[in-house]
């Protein structure tokens, strides 16, 4: 169930999650990595980093805006594996990380820091954070944001007779919007109590802390008209591309790949959830220096701005946005005129409650 957008769901979730990982035994190096043997190079830089990200599409689009340019420049070789969180942390947990830079959500990046698995960054070696214009809340001390992705709703446009859903309230409506309905499983990414409270008339701002209770309530109206739990990227675009659902949850930026193929969908952005994701430093890299120009390279305006050209993604660089045009930011959900429409999750609440929610949501979609 790999997805290129997210590497999330690979971590154990919440404070359990955490406190399962803290009694990992020494475990042997697993899962896809180069072995650092082919890494090459010492703890001083060398000519080679080792970057993990998880593939995909998503893959494709940082090889060819980021880690091609990056080894033009430099002449150090990016070398790429896809690990899961878990094999992730054995691996430092041994000592033996056969990666140095990971690309991961800023969530996991909290957990990560709270296993001691990532270095202390100095900001000081990352000069392109001043010009990038990276908001502050997207910065820590063991990650910085690279970009976020939007999960909204996608909709069939000839469904409804003209008619688009405006709201998660229009989600919840079978009656005036017919047909079946997608959401995603935990599998996926974090359960969607927001778009419920949302649907139920909570106030954008005033989301946190959830009420869980109402939120499973207003989740138990809709039910019987969730055709299938999505847990992965791709699947909400097959329901709908074979018109098994008429409206999904969706990860905004597949929407794109979508409507190249003539599938008459399209997204609704009015209170799309936020997440961002970020670079991290794994504690124990090989190439921490070359971890460090390679960051500091994907950080820069423009080079945020090529890959949200080659990909839909977000950037979290402020200034990368003044240099897309009107019909680059149109697809974008961090666009201007989208921004506002959406909210941040707050992934402090969710690293407390992610176990507790999952647990009961698991026992809810059982029924």
């Amino acid at each position: 169930m790999s997805d290129p957008m997210i590497g999330r769901r690979a971590l154990l979730r919440g404070a359990g999650g955490l406190a399962a990982l803290a009694a990992l035994p020494s475990l042997s190096a697993c899962g896809t990595g180069t072995s650092r043997a082919a890494a090459g190079g010492g703890k001083s830089g060398g000519k080679s980093v080792v970057v993990r990200d998880s593939g995909g599409s998503f893959g494709e689009a940082l090889q060819k805006a980021v880690y091609t340019p990056f080894t033009q420049e430099t002449g150090i070789n990016v070398q790429v594996v896809n690990l899961q969180g878990t094999q992730m942390l054995a691996q430092i947990k041994q000592g033996r990380p056969q990666f140095d830079l990971i690309n991961n959500s800023m969530m996991d990046h909290i957990k990560f820091a709270a296993q001691d698995a990532l270095e202390q960054l100095d900001r000081d070696r990352i000069k392109s954070l001043k010009s990038a214009k990276i908001p502050d809340n997207q910065i820590t001390d063991h990650a910085v944001g690279n970009g976020f992705y939007a999960q909204c709703m996608a909709y069939r446009t000839d469904a409804f007779g003209g008619r688009r859903p405006e709201s998660w309230a229009d989600f919840w409506d079978t009656k005036a919007f017919k047909g079946s309905r997608s959401m995603c499983n935990p599998d996926a990414d974090l359960p969607e109590l927001e778009f419920a409270l949302l649907a139920d008339g909570v106030p954008m701002d005033k989301l946190y802390p959830l009420d869980v209770d109402r939120a499973f309530k207003v989740m138990s109206r809709l039910r019987s008209d969730i055709k299938k739990f999505w847990d992965s990227g791709p699947l909400p675009g097959v329901l709908l591309s074979r018109q098994e659902v008429t409206m999904s949850t969706v990860w905004h930026g597949r929407l794109a790949d979508l409507t190249k193929q003539g599938v008459p969908v399209a997204a609704q952005l009015n209170g799309a959830r936020r997440q961002f994701q970020g670079y991290g430093i794994a504690k124990g890299a090989a190439h921490v220096d070359a971890a460090y120009r390679l960051m500091d390279f994907a950080l820069r305006p423009e080079i945020q701005a090529n890959l949200a050209k080659t990909f839909p993604s977000n950037p979290s660089s402020l200034a990368a946005y003044k240099q897309l045009s009107e019909k680059e930011l149109s697809t974008l959900a961090g666009a201007p005129q989208y921004y506002d429409k959406g909210f941040d999750a707050d992934i402090n609440w969710w690293i407390k409650n992610e176990a507790a929610v999952t647990k009961r949501w698991l026992e809810w979609a059982r029924g």
